[in-house]
C-alpha cells in the first residue's frame, strides 16, 4: 500500500497537470468556462477522479463533459508522463456540485436568519400572559413572615437532656 502522503502529493500533481493541459492545449469549443477543484487518486495510484465545476447552464455543463470524454486520452497521456508512473492512472471526470451545496447552505442561512428576525420582532410586541411577576408577594406578606420566624427563634433553649437550670 502507498504512504498517504504520496497519494495526497500525487492527486494535487494530478489535479495541476489536468487544469494545465485544460487551460492550454485542449481546444475544443464545447469546453466551457472550466474549473478543476479537486482530484483524488486511489492507493494503487491506477485510479484517478477529477472533479471539476462549470460556470454556465445544464447545457454547457453537458458539452463540457462531452468535450472531456474526448479529451480523455490526451489528459491520461499526459498525466501518465509527468508522474513518471508505471501505470497510468485511469481518469474518471465528476461534475463538482459544489455551488449547488453553497447555494442551498446560502438559502437555508438566509431562512433562518429571517425566522430569527422574526422571533424578535414577535418577542419586541410580546406580553406577559397575566401579572409581570406572578410569583411577587406583597411588603405586608414579607413582613408577617419575618416576624414569625423572629418569634420561633426567640423560643428558650434548653440544655441538653431536657433539664433546665
Amino acid at each position: 500500500m502507498s504512504d498517504p502522503a504520496k497519494v495526497r502529493r500525487h492527486a494535487e500533481r494530478v489535479r495541476e497537470l489536468v487544469a494545465s493541459v485544460v487551460r492550454s492545449q485542449i481546444k475544443d469549443p464545447r469546453l466551457g468556462m472550466i474549473t478543476i477543484t479537486d482530484a483524488r487518486i486511489t492507493a494503487d495510484l491506477r485510479d484517478a477522479t477529477v472533479f471539476y465545476t462549470v460556470l454556465g447552464d445544464s447545457v454547457a455543463q453537458a458539452d463540457t463533459a462531452a468535450a472531456l470524454e474526448s479529451a480523455k486520452g490526451l489528459l491520461r497521456s499526459t498525466v501518465g508522463k509527468a508522474l513518471g508512473l508505471r501505470h497510468s492512472p485511469t481518469l474518471t471526470f465528476v461534475l463538482d456540485d459544489v455551488q449547488d451545496q453553497v447555494k442551498h447552505i446560502d438559502d437555508l442561512l438566509a431562512a433562518a436568519r429571517n425566522a430569527d428576525a422574526e422571533v424578535q420582532r414577535l418577542a419586541a410586541q410580546a406580553k406577559y400572559a397575566g401579572e409581570a411577576q406572578p410569583y411577587r408577594v406583597d411588603d405586608e406578606d414579607e413582613a408577617d413572615e419575618t416576624d414569625e420566624a423572629d418569634e420561633a427563634t426567640d423560643v428558650k433553649e434548653t440544655p441538653r437532656g431536657g433539664e433546665t437550670r
